[in-house]
Formats: C-alpha cells, sequence, structure tokens
C-alpha cells in the first residue's frame, strides 16, 4: 500500500512537472527567439536581472522551507487539531518576512546587480538594474508559493504544486510572444545595451513576474479545495522559535554558502558577455539538467520524503533504510539514462532552443550542456542524501558537505577564469561544478551510512555499474545516429529537428532500458511490471 501510495504521488507529480518543464523549454526557445542566448549582452542583463529574485529569496528562506517545514508540520498534525496552529502562525510570520524581504532587495537593486556582474559596463549594469526593479516582487510570490506547496505536501497533496506553474508557464510565454510581435524577434543578439526602450523592459520582466504572481494564487485556491483554512495569527508564541531557529540556522548557513559561490561563478561567466557562452548560456543548460532532475528525481524523491520523515518521527530505522535505498537506486537509474540521451543529443537540443543563430552559438551551448549533464545522477543522489538528513531535522551536516562542494567548485571557476579561453569559460565553469558535485556525494553518502546504520551499499552500488554498462551502448548508439544525421538529414528545418530528437531519444532509451533488462536489473524488472499492472487497470 504504502509503494502504490507513492508511485500514484510520483505519477501525478511527475505529469504536473512534465507539463510545466515542456512548457518551460517552448518558453526558453521564445525567449532565445526574442533576445538570443549566446553573445547577448541583452539575454545576460536579462538572467541576471531575473535570477536575483531566487537568489534573494534562497538566501533568506527557500532553503530553510524545505529543510524545516514539512518535518515540522508532519510532527504539528499529530496535535488534536491537525496542526492548523501551528501552520497558520508559520505561514503569518512567513508572508510578513517576505514583504520586508522584497522591499529591501528592490531598494538594493543596484547593489545586488553590481555584485553579480562586477566585469560589465555601467550602461550594461543599468539595464540589469532595470530588469531587476521588474523581476524583484518576484522574491514575495516565489516565497508564498513555496510555502503553500510545503504545507500541502506534509499534508500529501502533492498535484497542486506541481501543477500551478504550467499557468506560470503560459502567462509568460503570452508576454513573449506579444514582445516579439511589437519589438521583433533578435535570435543572434544583436540588440546592444543602449537599443532598449523602458516599455521592452517592463513587458519582457513583467510578463515574468506576472507569471510567478499567478502560480502563488493558484496554489492558495488549491489550499481551499484541500480543506486548508488559513487565518493570519500574529501571536506567534508557541512556535517553538529557539527549536526552529537552530534547524534554520544551519539551513540558511548552507543557502548563502551556495549564493556567495554563485556569486563567485557567476562573476567569472559574466566576463565572457557578449564575447561567447556566458550568464544567459549557463541558465539555458541548467534548464535542461533540470528537466529530467524535477520530472523524475524531484517527484520521486518528494514523495519519499515525507515518508522518511514519518520514519524518523517513529523510529523507524530499518523503513528508513530501505527507502533511502530505493530512492538512491530508482533516482539512480532514470537519471543515468536521462543523462546518456541528453548527452548525445545536446546538439540537437541546442538548435532547437537557438533556432535561427549562428552555427557557432548553438555549438557553444551544446558543449555547456554536455558538462552540465555528467553530473546529473550524483545531483539526483544529493537531493535523496539532503533530504534524509532533514527527515532528521538535522541541518547541519549537509552545510558541510555543501562547503566542501561550494569550496571546490569556486577554486576551479577561479582556474577557469585564470586559464580558460573566453569562448569556453561557460563549459568549464559547467564541467567544474560536476566534478565538484561528484566529490560532495562521495562523501554525503559516507556519513550517511553512518548516520542510518547502512545504505544497502552493495545493493546501490551494483545496481550503479549496472546502469553505468549500459550507459556505453546507448551512448556509441547516439553518436553513430548523430553521423548519419549529419550526412542524410536536413538540419535547417525546425520540425524535422524536433523529430529526430524525439526519435532519437525514444531509440536510445529503449537501448538503455533493454540493456538494463539483459543484464537483469532488479530495477528496470520492477519498473515493468508495475508498467505492466497500470495498463491492466486501464
Amino acid at each position: 500500500m504504502a509503494s502504490s501510495t507513492i508511485a500514484r504521488a510520483s505519477t501525478l507529480m511527475a505529469a504536473g512537472t512534465t507539463a510545466s518543464r515542456v512548457l518551460g523549454f517552448v518558453k526558453a526557445m521564445v525567449l532565445a527567439t526574442a533576445i538570443g542566448v549566446t553573445a547577448s549582452v541583452g539575454a545576460d542583463s536579462f538572467a541576471v536581472g531575473n535570477m536575483l529574485p531566487n537568489s534573494v529569496y534562497m538566501v533568506l528562506i527557500g532553503g530553510v522551507l524545505s529543510a524545516v517545514l514539512v518535518p515540522q508540520i508532519v510532527q504539528a498534525m499529530a496535535g488534536h487539531d491537525g496542526g492548523s496552529a501551528y501552520v497558520n502562525k508559520l505561514v503569518t510570520i512567513a508572508m510578513v518576512f517576505l514583504l520586508v524581504i522584497t522591499g529591501i532587495a528592490m531598494a538594493c537593486a543596484p547593489l545586488l546587480v553590481r555584485l553579480y556582474a562586477m566585469a560589465w559596463s555601467p550602461e550594461q549594469l543599468a539595464l540589469a538594474v532595470g530588469f531587476a526593479y521588474w523581476c524583484l516582487p518576484q522574491i514575495f510570490f516565489y516565497g508564498l508559493f513555496n510555502i503553500l506547496g510545503e504545507v500541502l505536501n506534509a499534508k500529501k497533496v502533492f498535484g497542486p504544486s506541481s501543477w500551478a506553474p504550467v499557468l506560470n508557464n503560459i502567462v509568460a510565454i503570452t508576454g513573449l510572444v506579444i514582445y516579439i510581435v511589437v519589438f521583433g524577434a533578435d535570435p543572434d543578439g544583436n540588440r546592444g545595451v543602449n537599443d532598449w526602450e523602458p516599455a521592452q523592459i517592463a513587458l519582457l520582466a513583467g510578463s515574468a513576474t506576472l507569471g510567478v504572481i499567478i502560480q502563488a494564487v493558484i496554489l492558495s485556491v488549491a489550499w481551499r479545495k484541500a480543506g486548508i483554512r488559513y487565518r493570519p495569527d500574529f501571536v506567534w508564541r508557541g512556535v517553538g522559535f529557539s527549536a526552529l531557529g537552530k534547524i534554520a540556522g544551519w539551513s540558511l548557513a548552507t543557502v548563502i554558502v551556495m549564493q556567495l559561490g554563485g556569486i563567485v561563478t557567476t562573476n567569472v561567466a559574466s566576463t565572457a558577455s557578449g564575447q561567447g557562452a556566458s550568464v544567459a548560456a549557463l541558465q539555458y543548460a541548467w534548464l535542461i539538467f533540470m528537466l529530467p532532475y524535477s520530472i523524475l528525481a524531484f517527484s520521486i524523491g518528494t514523495a519519499y520524503f515525507t515518508r522518511l520523515a514519518e520514519h524518523a518521527r517513529n523510529d523507524r530505522p530499518e523503513d528508513m533504510r530501505q527507502d533511502v535505498s530505493a530512492a538512491l537506486r530508482v533516482i539512480g537509474l532514470v537519471m543515468t539514462g536521462s543523462a546518456a540521451i541528453i548527452f548525445v543529443t545536446a546538439p540537437f537540443i541546442a538548435l532547437v532552443l537557438m533556432d535561427g543563430a549562428k552555427p557557432a552559438d548553438i555549438a557553444a551551448l551544446a558543449v555547456v550542456i554536455m558538462m552540465y549533464i555528467l553530473s546529473l545522477t550524483p545531483y539526483g543522489m544529493l537531493f535523496v542524501i539532503q533530504r534524509t538528513y532533514f527527515a532528521f531535522n538535522d541541518t547541519r551536516t549537509p552545510f558541510f558537505f555543501t562547503v566542501l562542494q561550494i569550496t571546490v567548485f569556486v577554486a576551479g571557476s577561479l582556474l577557469v577564469l585564470a586559464f580558460s579561453p573566453v569562448n569556453l569559460i561557460a563549459a568549464m565553469l559547467a564541467l567544474s561544478f560536476t566534478i565538484a558535485t561528484i566529490i560532495q556525494v562521495t562523501v554525503g553518502l559516507i556519513f550517511l551510512r553512518r548516520k542510518i546504520g547502512g545504505i544497502e551499499g552493495k545493493r546501490v552500488f551494483v545496481s550503479h555499474l549496472k546502469y553505468a554498462i549500459a550507459v556505453v551502448p546507448t551512448v556509441v548508439a547516439g553518436y553513430l545516429m548523430l553521423q548519419l544525421s549529419a550526412a542524410y538529414f536536413d538540419t535547417d528545418e525546425l520540425f524535422l529537428v524536433i523529430l529526430e530528437s524525439i526519435i532519437y531519444a525514444g531509440i536510445l532509451g529503449s537501448i538503455y532500458l533493454g540493456t538494463l533488462w539483459l543484464l537483469r536489473s532488479a530495477e528496470i524488472a520492477e519498473l515493468l511490471t508495475q508498467v505492466k499492472a497500470k495498463v491492466r487497470k486501464q
């Protein structure tokens, strides 16, 4: 029954997240048509301005939500009122805090932009600040969306949080289409910093913010449908600030360390703005990276997280070990296959995203995607490691893992700045991230094994070894397909490129899963059994 509950929750979340990510991909395509990606000062300026809300939000409350709210609400739900009083207090505190922080961030917009792009000219900084003023109100609505979603997740209502971003993307895409109709397309990013009008900035950034606003509003409607009634509560006694502060303090420190690393790496990337792949290219590559992660790893892992919190609360170590092992193996299965497919098809993906751009710019983005995607499997495993510690209200240990990762990443970024050609800066930054993540996960698994008394290490290792073996024929087949495509097929037609990408992905996925079947992978056999059972129920 428990496994079927996780399967249903994961399926619902994956469906919503898939729709959202597909639309996010479409949004990225339209944005690339509107302002370009590589060697585009407009794209890089918008990337920084639109990145600030996420950065400020994550520093101040984002990491705390994931680390604190779900375990605390799960515990509060055991009370006589089902945790409603506790939730009212937490939501009220968060909303007041978010309003204050949003106001401060908007007042400090010029300083924040300069912090992330010290090498830019005054004109480009001013353009990025213009975008930032329109984007920074997103802080409040990102926070509202996430806190409402975490409460729903704690109550095992997973669907709305996954489907609300769909509407966000629809609104943003509509705004971009209007922008292209009114101001014209610029896929090569030829529009200079002095060519931007206030109306262009307002439409481009304002439509992005409007999507985030609607996303949060829709989730508040989902609360009512789920039977959750919010009443503002400014009497904050009983929240347990001392206990929460200790937990949230380490989580906050983790996010601050991550953002400090982000400031260094973004400044390194910004040195290539207007000359090659830079900040915008890294964001586009990260979008592709997050497609399989959010659709598969995040959906599976989030459903497991609520159960892990229950195991920790009820002191069931054996159940904890089994679920951690299962999560590591299942996420490893889908992440490794996804990484192989995306690595091979990266040239097609870049071509689809940047249709109409220069071949050199498209190739530059493809390389960045390939370097990022190498870290997909360890990054998925990292999600399980962190959430397991969070289930124990332990945010201190993940902090040290993060410090290790950021230290390696920053050191790699500085080496990139010193030795890398400007046209390879973004790709080398992505590779540095991959190396740092692998080191972080290796150390994290060692400590996690000690924390819970084992993770069925031999079983996890054998499973991942089979995944690695299955990647070999997948990548070889993909390489041969690319050669065939280059020799015999037209890559100038966007529709044909998309069709080829879908066909190749299907073939490569079949090769990967077929190889695992021949290797008698227990995970693939279990997956096929679940699929057959669902088909029979239809």
